[in-house]
């Protein structure tokens, strides 16, 4: 180098002396987007695809997101702090980058950097590959609770499983579900950071040996058939406008052996990776098909797998700090998100007794004291059951150890109590009438020390009927964590303009704190200026609402109408088809009267039916049928609309929930355990028809009985019509326009009089009728008639939307956390 020149700093931006990977005004982000296009995707601006500019964009974001968690890393790692384990099957996080920007504060900043380098933002976001890693409420529920910990500063880390292809990419065919595969990790993922160096073998199969060790102790051995290597991938989780930033960790399968050369070289090339693909299969897909032994014996795997490696890591990482076994529940609290990680009670007595050979009767007090489970359904074909053989072939030492657990736990419960053989069989871990099976549910709520449900009729329900006889039996563990949705993700992402207009009367103090903040919005309904730029609001949301359903359904929709919406996974009782029978009653109505006065309304649905669900799949397909039907008769012109969503996501759901008008919540009472997207709803100010079921109950009491369209059975109805004698038939006989309707379906009017394709639907709601269909159907027809004549007002109508927004704060996921730090985890938040 000549004398006299000195050579450039690459670490700073060209434009500002601030370290390139740190900068926060836009002309920082703009270097730092430009070096990341350069050095990590070895582009130029030139021959960059728009893959590498979200690429860029994203790494550049990452990057000052990394100081952050380093900081959070040093403080957990330096300290003696309790933190928070969350382990779910699911975690539906959504698109990370408009997130991402909202939480580090610098979203203006990085539009104007994108934008000064010729790009436009927008195309930018849509590049975004959504994460395929859950379903539906349960999935999103933990993606929000992990990012209210980071906002509130409670350390935790969240556990999981890095799918490969998610659960499916939903597409359409004669109106029929058909899965592919949702490839989202094809062009990369730059918020995951893979750590090769923190694996774990997970053990499958074989026998145990119980033996003596060089003491003399008992001790048992297993000998596995075969192991799996499972491989951290790490996600940072940034908290809003705050230092913490919490992590996402979740695992990936390899083989132990990926390849065996001799059997390649021997010209068996299949066998030679036989190993590799077997074992990749477990990450491979979330939920398989459990309808065949194989899907069920992968279900369990893949549940066996991630626990164990989530928990052979708090065990890594408890011993780097320095502590000793002993202390493990006093500086861990493990929250298990339903009935999927609940192997998790024996896993953990396993490392510790088998592994750390601590004694049975300490190891079970570090267990219980660690483990809280949160139910999540009252549904019992959802309380995971495992039968005996199965699992015995995938776990013969758990199997050892849940034998061991049952048979002290059973005898602790005749010492102690007055129970009689039912109780005792009810209570039992092991299920023995008919074939064997081990009640994974029984094991959750016998190895914790709390149990929760996420609703209070929810919980009273559990305490009643589900769970009743572990209520009876410790009444002092049951406690009740309504759920609670990110006000950061659902109105201050999906719904920005009317942010805006909330922050521009009340401040932005309901961003972080809804409680403290989001009341004060309440007097401003009586403000008719406001209420007009609310209704402006909602009809531009509307409008792109209706271009997505243009785009994917290729239906034009009246902005002008009613957007009465259903979003939600496709199941019985969620009753889709019961929104569809209210729906060929006003097509009816319309092919009688063309020229009647009806409100305009266009009704959307969409949600994932699981592949093996045959009836929930005949829904979608019944759905869509009438839908073809009625969108191409000119009687009923734009009064009225239908249409089926395909492929439900987060990043389709930001632009659905701020569009609707009326918010379909409307499960059997007593079967629905909370919902979320109720809270979503409301919040973005669609009023809410539904049951008292699940949280619409506290969400009634909140925003208040005249502002919450309410109609059909209580719980408590529910079963005494069906101890009376509950006859379908008859609630069809008594109404001329419901048996229209089935009469209409059995003659196959929507299918060119093909009688047989939705005969099992209308056997099922005309026989059986197991969610009260017929019995709902007059109070929920009711019910929409008041809808309409709500609608009509617009300025009543808009005062009531005000009104629920104003009064959603006790449904963020804020409060939610904060009650389980309180109640069940015992924590508090550390600044950093």
């Amino acid at each position: 180098m000549k004398k006299g020149r000195t050579r450039p700093n690459s670490l700073l931006s060209r434009r500002s002396k601030t370290p390139l990977r740190a900068g926060l005004t836009p002309e920082a982000l703009a270097d730092s987007i430009i070096h990341n296009l350069h050095i990590a995707q070895g582009r130029i601006a030139k021959t960059a695809t728009r893959n590498d500019w979200y690429m860029a964009v994203a790494l550049t974001v990452r990057d000052r997101i990394m100081e952050r968690w380093m900081r959070t890393i040093e403080l957990y790692m330096g300290s003696r702090q309790k933190s928070v384990s969350y382990l779910s099957a699911e975690f539906l996080i959504g698109p990370q980058l408009e997130s991402n920007l909202y939480n580090l504060g610098i979203y203006d900043e990085m539009v104007a950097a994108v934008e000064s380098l010729g790009q436009e933002f927008d195309f930018v976001l849509d590049q975004e590959r959504e994460p395929g890693l859950g379903n539906g409420g349960l999935g999103r529920l933990a993606a929000c609770y992990i990012e209210s910990m980071a906002s509130l500063r409670y350390l935790g880390v969240g556990y999981g499983i890095r799918y490969e292809f998610g659960i499916f990419r939903q597409m359409m065919n004669d109106g029929w579900q058909v899965e592919t595969p949702d490839k989202w990790l094809r062009l990369g993922n730059p918020w995951e950071i893979t750590r090769p160096e923190i694996s774990f073998t997970v053990p499958f199969g074989g026998h145990t040996e119980h033996t003596t060790d060089r003491r003399g102790d008992f001790t048992v051995v297993w000998h596995p058939e075969y192991s799996v290597r499972g491989v951290a991938c790490d996600i940072p989780v940034p908290g809003y406008r705050v230092n913490t930033v919490n992590l996402l960790r979740l695992w990936k399968a390899e083989a132990a052996e990926s390849f065996d050369l001799q059997a390649f070289n021997e010209g068996n090339y299949y066998g030679a990776v036989e190993n590799k693909v077997a074992s990749e299969n477990i990450t491979k897909v979330l939920y398989p098909n459990d309808q065949i032994t194989a899907g069920k014996l992968l279900r369990l795997q893949q549940q066996y797998f991630f626990v164990s490696c989530s928990l052979q890591d708090l065990f890594r990482v408890h011993f780097t700090r320095g502590c000793k076994i002993e202390e493990f529940h006093r500086l861990n609290a493990i929250q298990l998100n339903d009935t999927h990680p609940s192997i998790a009670v024996a896993e953990l007595m396993r490392l510790l007794v088998d592994v750390n050979r601590v004694d049975w009767d300490t190891a079970w007090e570090i267990t219980r004291n660690t483990f809280a489970y949160t139910n999540h359904t009252l549904l019992p074909e959802a309380l995971e059951k495992w039968p005996l053989p199965l699992f015995a072939r995938l776990l013969p030492r758990h199997l050892e150890i849940i034998f061991e657990i049952n048979r002290r736990f059973l005898e602790r419960v005749r010492v102690q109590t007055a129970a009689d053989g039912p109780a005792l069989e009810r209570l039992s871990i092991i299920d023995e009438s008919g074939e064997r099976s081990v009640r994974m549910a029984n094991l959750a709520c016998v190895g914790s020390h709390a149990v929760n449900g996420v609703a209070k009729l929810h919980t009273e329900l559990l305490k009643t009927e589900v769970l009743g006889d572990f209520y009876r039996l410790s009444p002092e563990k049951f406690v009740n964590v309504t759920n609670g949705v990110t006000q950061r993700r659902w109105i201050l992402q999906s719904n920005p303009k009317l942010a805006a207009l909330i922050s521009s009367r009340i401040g932005d103090r309901w961003v972080t704190d809804m409680e403290g903040g989001l009341p004060a919005l309440e007097p401003f309904a009586d403000d008719a200026q406001f209420r007009k730029e609310w209704r402006q609001i909602k009809f531009e949301n509307k409008v792109k609402l209706a271009l997505l359903v243009l785009q994917r359904c290729a239906v034009d929709v009246n902005a002008d109408s009613l957007f009465d919406v259903q979003v939600k996974r496709i199941h019985e009782y969620k009753r889709q088809h019961l929104n569809l029978l209210h729906v060929i009653r006003l097509y009816n109505k319309l092919k009688q009267n063309p020229a009647a006065s009806v409100v305009p309304r266009t009704v959307l649905v969409a949600g994932k039916a699981a592949p093996g669900y045959a009836m929930a799949k005949l829904i979608i397909k019944l759905i869509n049928t009438v839908a073809d039907c009625i969108n191409s008769d000119r009687d009923t012109g734009h009064l009225l609309t239908m249409a089926f969503i395909p492929d439900f996501n987060v990043k389709i759901a930001q632009i659905i929930y701020p569009g609707a008008d009326l918010s379909e919540q409307i499960s059997t009472a007593g079967k629905e355990a909370s919902g979320t997207g109720n809270m979503k709803f409301a919040m973005n100010g669609a009023l809410t028809i539904g049951t008292l079921d699940g949280a619409n109950i506290e969400i009634r009491e909140a925003v208040g009985p005249e502002n919450f369209f309410l109609f059909g059975l209580t719980a408590d109805e529910v079963v005494r019509t069906r101890k009376n004698g509950y006859d379908p038939m008859e609630y069809v006989r008594q109404n001329d326009e419901l048996r229209q309707i089935i009469e209409q379906l059995r003659d196959g009017y929507f299918c060119n009089g093909d009688k047989d394709l939705f005969k099992p639907i209308v056997d099922n709601i005309t026989g059986p009728d197991p969610y009260m269909i017929m019995a709902d159907f007059d109070s929920y027809v009711k019910c929409q008639e008041a809808v309409e004549d709500a609608y009509r007002d617009e300025e009543e109508w808009t005062k009531r939307a005000i009104l629920n927004v104003a009064r959603m704060a006790p449904f963020s996921s804020d409060r939610s956390v904060r009650e389980y730090a309180k109640k069940i985890w015992q924590i508090e938040p550390v600044r950093i």
